[in-house]
């Protein structure tokens, strides 16, 4: 009798491992959902967490729980207006940085990465067994959503000059394009900062209405031409050491989901994660040689510009938190772990690295 009931159970498995029963998909609800993204489709690795996502849950669910894929600018435009857009009601879900949203809330910013924050692997941690989760959601659903980590750059680049940046004086009336928080500490040390879709870079900074901008790292930048209008190219991206991409879900459509579509969502966006980091590790290599031999200077922000950058982020911090009780708290806890993994991130991780670049 048990060992019937035992191969009963492991034939099941077995037909869960490749999908949905037939038995049980035949039961369920055949469910399309309209998902928009921040990016346009040219920006194929960060723009292809959301085709992962689409891909993996019709698998799953045997076509039975489809997800239409739109790319930033045909339903609505990019930036903030893809989360605006799922609050509205206009769309399920959404895929985009939870920073693009800090107009609204100081506390959109730790959604995606802080400056001098965790990198792709502490803040996994963080999302995934720290608590981090939990707390972002807590606060998104003042907002009617629920939020899935969905992707991420890892420690982006510094950004394109037109010219040099070496001391305090040259940052001064620089015209930088930068996302979220990041323009603070910025504009703390006499930058003006801007906030300007990816699409619509390139235009502003050929056009000279801005003196710099930065995206992500070096596939993407390369792709969207910087390099023939900006030949100064900067690291790190102190602002963004880990930041992450969101699946954005409106909560009255998620708790309208059977169960096993809510699993099979919860599997693609842990895929979607995973891969685009790898696919990021796998591309930059390759597009920072081309980039250096296009005649692009690659240059790495002095120690002293790093003090300064610092001190002005963490001033920034405490001004932020005097104005928000919700950023105040979770950013408490954030760099509280934060300083749990850097700690230890330095015996191991580091000393090793650093053996390793050296060669």
């Amino acid at each position: 009798m048990e060992r019937r009931k035992f191969m009963k159970n492991a034939g099941l498995a077995g037909i869960l491992a490749a999908g949905v029963a037939p038995a049980i998909a035949a039961e369920l609800p055949a469910i399309k959902w309209r998902l928009t993204s921040a990016f346009p489709k040219s920006l194929d690795t960060i723009f292809g967490g959301a085709e992962v996502l689409a891909k993996r849950v019709k698998e799953i669910t045997g076509g039975k729980f489809q997800i239409q894929v739109f790319a930033g600018g045909e339903l609505v435009p990019g930036g903030p207006a893809a989360l605006d857009a799922v609050t509205a009601g206009t769309v399920e879900l959404c895929h985009t940085c939870s920073y693009y949203s800090f107009g609204k809330e100081p506390t959109f910013a730790i959604g995606t990465a802080l400056p001098f924050g965790m990198d792709c692997r502490q803040t996994n941690a963080w999302f995934y067994y720290g608590g981090g989760q939990k707390l972002m959601d807590e606060f998104y659903a003042n907002y009617g959503v629920r939020s899935f980590v969905g992707g991420n750059t890892g420690v982006q680049m510094g950004g394109w000059f037109r010219k040099e940046i070496n001391t305090l004086e040259d940052i001064k009336g620089v015209k930088f394009r930068v996302a979220g928080l990041a323009g603070k500490p910025w504009a703390k040390l006499g930058a003006v900062p801007q906030q300007i879709p990816g699409g619509d870079i390139y235009p502003a900074l050929e056009k000279g209405t801005i003196d710099a901008a930065e995206w992500v790292g070096p596939y993407d930048d390369e792709k969207l031409g910087f390099y023939k209008v900006a030949k100064h190219y900067y690291y790190p991206g102190w602002w963004e050491p880990g930041p992450v991409i969101h699946f954005f879900v409106a909560l009255k459509e998620w708790d309208k989901l059977p169960a096993e579509y809510k699993a099979a969502f919860e599997a693609a966006a842990y895929e979607a994660n995973v891969t685009m980091m790898a696919e990021y590790d796998h591309k930059n290599p390759a597009a920072l040689s081309r980039l250096l031999g296009n005649g692009v200077k690659l240059h790495k922000f002095s120690p002293d510009l790093m003090q300064a950058f610092h001190k002005a982020s963490f001033e920034v911090y405490a001004e932020e938190s005097e104005k928000s009780a919700a950023f105040k708290k979770i950013s408490t806890e954030y760099f509280k772990y934060a300083k749990i993994q850097n700690a230890w991130f330095s015996v191991a991780e580091s000393s090793l690295s650093q053996f390793l670049h050296s060669k």
